[in-house]
């Protein structure tokens, strides 16, 4: 039984905004933070974090779904399966020499780049030429320890935009919650100041426009349980005889 989560995808509320504001971005980063920081204790890693497979409850909090590639990682902390989306996959799963926790990471600064930008940094109509951008940062032999590909956009606020280069390098075991203090050094990151963890984990926080309608970000909390429309319609078939109905899933 799986619980009722009317938002529909972080996905649908980017795309119909064009941008997150920053505040937006960072309670929803921290909201994935939490996810991950949950699944790492316990040496799970997801593998494919992203805004489709975050879901918004009737408060406007997380939900993280599609455990589809998920993982409990050996004693060695690593795994070699070419899994997950194109414009995610961190350089690691790309070249194939195994990968960790760290994966999680670079998804959430590719995630948190979504949100600020309105699109993903590396974007291509073809997933082989995405992954060839990913690896062109991670071979090229004159790489900086922080990668930046491609910069932020001026418009990030600066704290951001260095949270996101951070969980953005190239490095996997110089990237940003990879270190010893893991999941800590992210959570005490300048981007997160003053942001109160606990809080969120207890649900204290005001999700950016929690149940009411926000014309910036598109999202509306349905009154009716059965009311479906902050996800996407589907034409579905039915058998023949009965006619066809527009369904919601």
């Amino acid at each position: 039984l799986m619980q009722y989560v009317p938002g529909g995808e972080l996905f649908r509320r980017i795309r119909s905004g064009g941008r997150l504001s920053n505040d937006a971005a960072r309670f929803y980063a921290a909201s994935v933070l939490l996810a991950v920081e949950y699944l790492h204790a316990k040496n799970i890693v997801h593998r494919d974090l992203k805004p489709e497979n975050l879901l918004l409850d009737a408060r406007g909090y997380l939900k993280i779904t599609d455990f589809g590639y998920a993982k409990e990682l050996g004693a060695d902390g690593r795994t070699f399966t070419l899994c997950g989306t194109a414009e995610y996959l961190a350089p690691e799963v790309i070249q194939g020499k195994g990968h960790g926790k760290g994966v999680d990471y670079w998804a959430l600064g590719i995630l948190c780049y979504e949100m600020l930008a309105g699109y993903p940094p590396f974007h291509d109509t073809n997933r082989n030429a995405i992954k060839g951008k990913i690896r062109a940062g991670a071979g090229a032999s004159d790489c900086p320890p922080f990668f930046k590909a491609p910069d932020c956009p001026p418009f990030f606020d600066r704290a951001a935009a260095a949270c996101v280069r951070r969980l953005l390098t190239i490095d996997h075991t110089r990237r940003l919650g990879c270190q010893r203090r893991g999941v800590k050094d992210v959570k005490c990151h300048a981007w997160f100041a003053r942001f109160d963890f606990l809080a969120l984990l207890q649900g204290r926080l005001d999700a950016p426009a929690p149940g009411r309608p926000d014309a910036l970000l598109g999202f509306e909390c349905p009154g009716d349980r059965d009311d479906a429309g902050n996800f996407d319609r589907y034409l579905k078939m039915v058998k023949a005889g009965s006619g066809a109905s527009d369904g919601s899933t």
